[in-house]
Order: structure tokens, then sequence, then C-alpha cells
């Protein structure tokens, strides 16, 4: 068999993400044939024995992969675990008896849909910063926002030192004090949304994300979780394609 990156051999086991790959063979955490490996080292999966933290990592069957979409409540981090004993998104799925990990995150004051799974590949895809999936969230905000501040909103704005790109932002409904914005991002920079709204002086009371490309959350319920369907997992994969062809090409060049 044609030897593949060690990274993408972890991601497509199912095991983390390739970044996170990479990080525990950074860390030394990581052997192939016994011997610790190396980054940009790559490996024949017939052959070569892969182990993390001294257990051996084997391919998984794609039908043994679980999807989810998860309604987050507000006050748990999108997280597998937290050493300060915070809560964490993955005490709402225990009842899977599955290991899944989230897909991006949703901050701890934010809520609505995450896409959790235990399939790295896909996971790699939705977190490229390549990636053109749009994530659409209700935001309320204080005061109601003048036309200028609109204006802020919907410009290419500049986060640590990066400039972002242009956010669709419709205005939804508006009372005395207060409005819900629909807020269409193409990437994520950390707390993007609630950034933006400082810069425009506008106060986030929530924010909740609604939805992930054509995958809604529809009614689900806060802190429920259900499957997705074949043709769910399918259109994530379809939509991410042409991302997943750029990285393996920027592998190649690197």
């Amino acid at each position: 068999m044609e030897k593949i990156r060690l990274q993408k051999y972890i991601s497509d086991c199912g095991v983390m993400s390739r970044r996170a790959a990479e990080a525990e063979i950074e860390a030394g955490n990581v052997k192939v044939n016994g011997t610790t490996a190396i980054i940009g080292q790559k490996i024949d999966p017939d052959t070569d024995t892969v182990e993390l933290g001294g257990k051996r990592i084997t391919p998984r069957i794609a039908d043994s992969y679980t999807y989810i979409v998860l309604n987050k409540p507000r006050g748990y981090l999108s997280s597998v675990s937290d050493d300060r004993g915070r809560k964490c998104v993955t005490e709402l799925t225990r009842e899977l008896n599955t290991r899944l990990y989230p897909v991006g995150r949703l901050d701890m004051d934010s809520d609505g849909m995450l896409i959790m799974t235990n399939d790295g590949t896909l996971t790699e895809r939705l977190t490229h910063p390549r990636h053109s999936i749009p994530k659409i969230y209700r935001v309320k905000v204080t005061p109601a926002p003048s036309e200028k501040q609109l204006s802020v909103l919907r410009s290419a704005l500049v986060l640590d030192d990066y400039k972002i790109m242009p956010v669709k932002t419709d205005v939804i409904s508006v009372s005395d004090s207060s409005a819900i914005l629909e807020m269409t991002l193409f990437e994520g920079r950390n707390r993007q949304i609630r950034r933006m709204c400082d810069i425009a002086e506008l106060k986030v009371l929530s924010l909740t994300r609604i939805a992930i490309g054509d995958l809604a959350l529809g009614s689900l319920e806060r802190g429920k979780w259900r499957r997705l369907t074949e043709n769910e997992v399918e259109y994530l994969y379809k939509s991410t394609d042409k991302d997943n062809e750029n990285k393996q090409e920027t592998d190649i060049i690197c």
C-alpha cells in the first residue's frame, strides 16, 4: 500500500484530527514500530505499527463511526474534559457509550448546534481554515443597532491582526431596547461574534448557532442530541471535498 502521512493515518482511524495528531507527534507521544515518530513521517498502514501513549492505533470500519448533532446549552464547555471541573458537552452524550469529540467550538456562554463525532477525517475537513460551510447564528443584542453599527458588523474587521471576511448580518426583529440579528460566518475566529459586537458597541445578550450549512438545529431540545442521517454525513463530506483537495495539495507542496 502507498505510504501516507502519519497524522493523516491517525485521523483516518478516527482517533483525533490531524492537527491534534501533529501535536501528539511533536510531544513524542506517538511511536511507529517502537520508535518515536517525527513530524512529516510517512507510514505503510498495511505493515507499520502505530502507537499513541502505548496503545496501538488500528483502522476503524466506516460503519462504526458515530455522528450526532447536540443542542449545546449554555454553561457547558465544547470539550472532552476540563482540568478545572467545569461541565463538558461529553456529559450530555454518555448514554452513547462512545467517545465523541466536538467539531469546532461554541464558547461556554453560547448555545445551539454542535456536531460531535469520532470520525477524525470529517473533523479535520470541517475545522480546516479553508472550509466554506457557513455557520448561522441568532444573536440578541442591546441596544437595537443603528445603521452605522450594522455597517460595522458587516465590514471586514480586523481581529488579532487578521482581516476577517465580511459577515452577512440581517435584522430579524427589533424592540425598544434590543434586537435579534442573524449572522452568517464563513470562518471562525475565537469569540468572533462577541468581539465584533464589542467593536460595534453592542452587548450580546444571547448567542445561538442555529445551522451549519444546510443542516439546521430545528426543534431539537436544549441538552438533547440526535444522530446525523447518512445523507447529512454525505452532505458534510461533499461540502468539504474541495477544501480537502486543497489541503492535500498543500501537504504535497510542503
